[in-house]
């Protein structure tokens, strides 16, 4: 029987990896990406392999990440963005929108993209996945950005 089980980094393994921000709700946002770039460096990435792109909105990653795969700026893509209830049903098509795009670019580009955006209910919520009582989900994505970019390679060998 063969198993297959994502690696999280052998020491000093770096490959290109981009990640998609939006600054929509930016205190939040910032703090995702800082996870993110953190753990990447803390898992032996260089600076220079790891590339990031600002958008205005969670709307607009999924077309982003499309564009980063497509001209092969990155072996994985990490979108991360915050979703946050508000009065209207907004929040239901932005969340459904984003989710659908980063999945569709995953599955058409052939390509991880990993979705690290946060769709809570309010602002404490997100903040408690920033370090808070849910861990953090900039550094997640991270982690699952390796561990998926391990799985495919070993679907290869």
């Amino acid at each position: 029987m063969r198993y297959i089980k994502g690696i999280l980094n052998e020491q000093g393994q770096s490959f290109p990896i981009a990640i998609v921000v939006s600054y929509f709700n930016q205190d939040i946002t910032h703090e995702l990406m800082q996870g993110a770039v953190k753990r990447l460096l803390e898992r032996g990435f260089k600076k220079e392999d790891i590339t990031v792109v600002e958008v205005p909105g969670a709307v607009e990653i999924p077309l982003v990440a499309q564009q980063l795969a497509k001209h092969k700026q990155g072996k994985v893509i990490i979108a991360l963005g915050a979703v946050i209830r508000g009065e209207t049903t907004h929040y239901d098509y932005v969340c459904q929108q984003v989710s659908h795009g980063c999945q569709q670019v995953a599955l058409q580009q052939n390509i991880p993209v990993i979705f690290g955006v946060l769709t809570t209910e309010n602002e404490a919520q997100a903040w408690d996945r920033l370090g808070g009582n849910h861990g953090h989900k900039g550094m997640d994505a991270a982690d699952a950005a390796i561990t998926m970019y391990s799985v495919l390679q070993q679907l290869v060998e």
